[in-house]
């Protein structure tokens, strides 16, 4: 029904910057929050960063300062501004987004994950 889609990751040097994005496609009538989550091998899944639809933000403390969450309504897409990645960023990442979208008679809500990215800080 709503599907998301991640890019953007890769292996980047200590340091260096990558920026992720999240693009949600089908019958979305609305998105309300969206979030980027991640993670590491024999770790549990943890909130990296959340965006409202009005645009406010929430940053886990390990990444503030240093990630920058954003989102274009217009295009459905939120992308995420990695800068000075730690090899402790290394994790998969993955977008969530929740909302309302069309069925046959009526608007349902939605809570989509992506497939996940994987993000490899290491020189």
């Amino acid at each position: 029904q709503v599907q998301l889609v991640e890019s953007g990751g890769g292996l980047v040097q200590p340091g260096g910057s990558l920026r992720l994005s999240c693009a949600a496609s089908g019958r979305i009538f609305s998105i309300n929050a969206m979030g980027w989550y991640r993670q590491a091998p024999g770790k549990e899944r943890e909130l990296v960063a959340v965006i409202t639809g009005g645009g406010s933000t929430n940053y886990a403390d390990s990444v503030k300062g240093r990630f920058t969450i954003s989102r274009d309504n217009a295009k459905n897409t939120m992308y995420l501004q990695m800068n000075s990645l730690k090899p402790e960023d290394t994790a998969v990442y993955y977008c969530n987004a929740q909302g309302t979208a069309y069925s046959l008679l009526n608007l349902d809500n939605f809570n989509a994950w992506g497939q996940g990215t994987q993000v490899t800080v290491s020189s």
